[in-house]
């Protein structure tokens, strides 16, 4: 959760306000880090996972909304050569290619600036958009048209539709130029030059875009009538001779040996080119192989960006911070005497927990080498006066905000505050998480918010929210507070008086109860009394009951566990009867498509070769079907490729159909 969150929570400042707090690669270690747990915790892959979105969403905003015909989709990183080696090894084992097969690739540095879309009708500039949620952005028509290298006509002969797709940036010298005149002037300064550029672009006001020195170049295409061309170097060129400028590092090389060497020489030169760049962006070059790669989840499974290393820094940690979570966890902050690495200043760094702040023997007062990439952002990789004679950090023993006990439960690291819901700061995490877009979404009700009406002791519990009604003039009379914000807050909460069972569940913040269990549970149960009852049966020693809830694919022990101990504990069950006695969630029904496997459950065995298992799983849950992992009386389907072992055997003893993985290409394409 904590980790989500401080993903969307830079996703939300990077693409909606321009405003990022932590580098390009602090982040890109953040996303890598929420993969590398979702690979190894499939089960608790959250509904609004970081790795679902595409962007951020479009916020509140003068300019008009407009919803891409092709989704704008971002890239997978990659930090090594090996890492490199080893897509190229996927790509080629998903299209079955031999070793000696030939496989070719563009190469071309990856600029940082702004994604958008430009729109060509019969050669004319239609209308271009922002990047936004990949789904829908922002209308930006009458900015770009003060976009030099944009042509509002394309040269030659042209599809009838066709979009290109670039990035918007802003030259390093007219980005030092921009700062000048604005420090000069009294107005804002930009953070970097994609900063500039985004905040000039989203102006509504086009006369703004038109003073700032904003360029373009194109790299691919969305929408089209006609594709001009059979590989990724032929359509690129022909956009060139429409008009439209490329990067002029574009290249086509025959291998990864190739991929690789085109990095070094753009890290060579990096330092010197006009434009700042973050890494080189590769792409299989055939579209045809591109078209079967196709995509998981936000991303093309053609494409690649191959980042540039960290950049590291000395410091002195100036002191230990210890911040509360929803779950009661204590996390230890680093507070740095600020340092510029690589252009940004760091005065922050998580310390994971008490075991890392042992590992590394840091104390306040040290002096510490702090990186911009790894495992949590930014974070200390050195400690260069551990050997100086001072006593240990002592992790405290009690929580800071409430007083309670603080213990680690046995096998785990991290310490933990026993206060639960008399914690000041567990209280309102909850609360936040409660309204949080994955549980139960309530436009108007912020952190800052949700503090604020805390500190007035307006609200206690999630039920609380559903009683502000009865506050409205007290909340009017608050600073910053106007009739229609109000009414819309209130109608806010009202609409969702019937909310989705699963959201509210996983909204409950029940440990180890993340967005997709609680979806799993709901789908098994249908109405939450039959949860709790089923979780205290449990609790109580139900072996049946234990049994029912560890048969429901994806549900462990560890989620029965913190099922029965909620609902132990009394004021978890009167915050559970409070909100219950506010809102009323519709029995949980699943919606499925219509297709043959429709409400059956499947399962997937043997070496797929035209697809990876996860692709395969997420086809079966866009048909209506449920994907399980083992095979049994519950099982409608199994589908085998080569290889298949106990699971096709078993399958048969059961008398379960069993088809190829062409029988179920053939299901999926006569899907409705």
């Amino acid at each position: 959760m904590r980790l989500a969150k401080a993903i969307a929570k830079h996703n939300r400042l990077y693409h909606a306000e321009d405003a990022p707090e932590i580098t390009d690669q602090e982040y890109d270690a953040l996303v890598k880090r929420n993969a590398e747990l979702e690979a190894a915790f499939p089960h608790l892959v959250r509904s609004d996972s970081p790795s679902q979105d595409v962007g951020h969403a479009v916020a509140a905003s003068p300019l008009s909304k407009v919803t891409h015909a092709v989704r704008m989709m971002s890239l997978d990183n990659a930090f090594s050569a090996e890492e490199v080696h080893e897509w190229v090894a996927r790509v080629r084992r998903f299209l079955a290619l031999h070793e000696k097969a030939p496989l070719g690739f563009t190469a071309e540095d990856k600029i940082d600036g702004l994604s958008c879309s430009l729109r060509y009708e019969n050669g004319a500039l239609v209308r271009a958009a922002t990047r936004g949620d990949g789904q829908v952005g922002e209308d930006v028509t009458a900015n770009v048209a003060h976009v030099a290298d944009i042509p509002q006509q394309l040269a030659g002969s042209v599809p009838d539709v066709f979009e290109v797709r670039g990035e918007i940036y802003m030259a390093k010298e007219d980005f030092a130029a921009l700062n000048a005149a604005q420090q000069k002037g009294g107005g804002k300064l930009f953070a970097n030059p994609r900063n500039a550029a985004a905040g000039s672009l989203r102006q509504k006001d086009a006369s703004v875009t038109a003073a700032r020195p904003l360029k373009f170049w194109a790299h691919g295409w969305g929408a089209a009538s006609e594709v001009p061309g059979a590989t990724q170097e032929e359509v690129v060129r022909r956009i060139e001779e429409w008009g439209l400028p490329v990067s002029p590092q574009f290249r086509r090389v025959d291998d990864a040996e190739g991929l690789l060497a085109h990095y070094e020489t753009i890290a060579a030169a990096r330092p010197d080119l006009p434009y700042e760049i973050d890494g080189v962006v590769y792409k299989v070059d055939r579209l045809d192989y591109q078209q079967r790669l196709g995509a998981v989840g936000k991303a093309p499974r053609w494409a690649l960006a191959h980042k540039f290393p960290a950049e590291r820094a000395e410091t002195t940690l100036e002191s230990i911070d210890i911040q509360v979570g929803r779950t009661g966890k204590l996390t230890p902050v680093g507070r740095l005497a600020p340092v510029l690495v690589g252009g940004v200043t760091v005065t922050n760094v998580t310390l994971h927990n008490r075991d890392e702040i042992a590992r590394l023997g840091v104390r306040p007062g040290d002096r510490v080498v702090v990186q911009r990439a790894g495992d949590v952002i930014p974070q200390v990789v050195e400690n260069l006066t551990r050997e100086e004679k001072r006593p240990p950090y002592r992790f405290p023993d009690h929580c800071p905000e409430c007083g309670s006990e603080a213990v680690a439960a046995e096998g785990e690291v991290d310490v933990r505050c026993t206060g639960g819901l008399i914690c000041p700061a567990q209280r309102t995490e909850r609360l936040k998480h409660f309204v949080s877009r994955g549980a139960l979404d309530i436009d108007g009700l912020g952190e800052k918010t949700i503090d604020q009406f805390f500190a007035l002791g307006w609200l206690e519990s999630p039920a609380d929210i559903f009683r502000l009604k009865q506050r409205r003039a007290d909340i009017l009379a608050l600073e910053g507070w106007k009739d229609k914000s109000v009414e819309n807050l209130l109608a806010s909460i009202e609409a969702r008086r019937a909310p989705d069972a699963a959201r509210l569940l996983f909204g409950l913040g029940i440990r180890h109860v993340g967005a997709v269990t609680a979806r799993d549970l709901m789908k098994h149960f249908h109405e939450l009394p039959a949860l709790r009852k089923a979780a205290e049966k449990a609790r109580a020693g139900d072996g049946d009951a234990a049994a029912e809830l560890t048969a429901i694919d994806g549900i462990g022990s560890a989620v029965v566990e913190a099922l029965g101990d909620f609902f132990h504990e009394e004021h978890n069950r009167d915050v559970w009867d409070d909100i219950l006695s506010e809102v009323s969630p519709p029995r949980y029904e699943v919606e499925t498509k219509d297709s043959a496997v429709a409400g059956k459950t499947v399962v997937f065995t043997g070496k797929l070769e035209t697809m990876s298992r996860d692709e395969a799983k997420a086809q079966a849950e866009r048909l209506g079907a449920k994907a399980s992992g083992s095979v049994s009386a519950k099982t409608d389907l199994v589908v085998a490729g080569p290889g298949a072992g106990s699971k096709i055997k078993k399958a048969a003893e059961l008398g379960i159909e069993t088809i190829d993985e062409a029988a179920w290409a053939a299901i999926v394409n006569s899907a409705g």
